[in-house]
């Protein structure tokens, strides 16, 4: 497996978006491995993963991957750490792995109470034939990265940036529509039922994450008892690329605190 294992200390993975390519998250894993262990890849079914993969098992193929990249690094336990339909699979590897995951961090994470609304389920029709009307659809983000830039010039820069990393590192509107469909199969609400892991909810402002309805992502702290929520001010979805070193800055520590409770809990067992 095509694994990127960068920086020292405390090991954070995260878990790229139904899009699938770790690349898309660059920002925010320069900011980490400034300040942590960060180790991260691609979906298992991308053909630049190396991955184990068999479209019969569906999502537990990204559920096992967190395991095996674990194993390639020599790593026991990390926090977890999940962006979008990334924190689903962060959440059930954590109830199907616990004694590999010392926290979990969800970043504008679907809950496990998520079905697809009328947009999403008009996507799925004929995602390859429709993907010209998602990229169009995908310009409304622009508020965000505006309300993130201190300028309208650093707004275009960004969205310039962005827009090569993207173009560089494709999504396959295929590839995407069949992740989604995998989480039909799972009853996810029963598998995350029992984490009890201390768990960062990371959150952009309601007004600006327009993917994901914040107020969906919150739903994870009525679940489990030890969740915090965090919000990064003038960013939406993207709060983790828009404003990686103030996402990093949130994170790490949280990790960290929860990496040394871990291991004190386990020496004092």
């Amino acid at each position: 497996m095509k694994i990127v294992d960068r920086g020292g200390g405390t090991p954070i993975v995260v878990i790229p978006g139904a899009q699938g390519r770790w690349e898309w998250m660059k920002p925010a894993i320069d900011a980490l491995a400034q300040r942590c262990r960060v180790i991260t890849f691609s979906l298992a079914d991308e053909p630049s993963a190396g991955a184990r993969f068999g479209p019969q098992r569906g999502v537990w193929c990204y559920v096992d991957q967190g395991r095996d990249a674990l194993d390639a690094v020599g790593v026991r336990r990390a926090a977890m750490c999940g962006v979008c339909y990334g924190g689903l699979i962060a959440a059930v590897f954590a109830a199907r792995y616990p004694d590999r995951a010392s926290s979990l961090v969800l970043v504008s994470a679907l809950p496990p109470s998520w079905t697809p609304d009328r947009r999403v389920q008009f996507f799925l029709r004929a995602p390859r034939l429709l993907s010209p009307l998602f990229v169009v659809s995908s310009l409304r983000l622009y508020t965000e990265i505006a309300a993130a830039s201190q300028s309208g010039a650093g707004a275009v820069r960004f969205a310039l940036r962005h827009a090569w990393r993207v173009v560089g590192h494709m999504l396959s509107p295929r590839r995407m529509a069949r992740r989604v469909r995998f989480l039909a199969s799972v009853d996810l609400p029963k598998e995350v039922a029992g984490v009890t892991l201390p768990t960062l909810v990371v959150t952009g402002e309601p007004r600006l994450d327009l993917i994901v309805p914040v107020r969906a992502t919150r739903e994870y702290s009525a679940l489990w008892p030890k969740t915090r929520v965090e919000m990064i001010a003038n960013t939406g979805h993207l709060g983790l690329i828009t404003r990686p070193e103030t996402f990093a800055s949130i994170v790490v520590p949280f990790a960290e605190r929860a990496e040394w409770d871990d291991s004190r809990s386990r020496r004092l067992g």
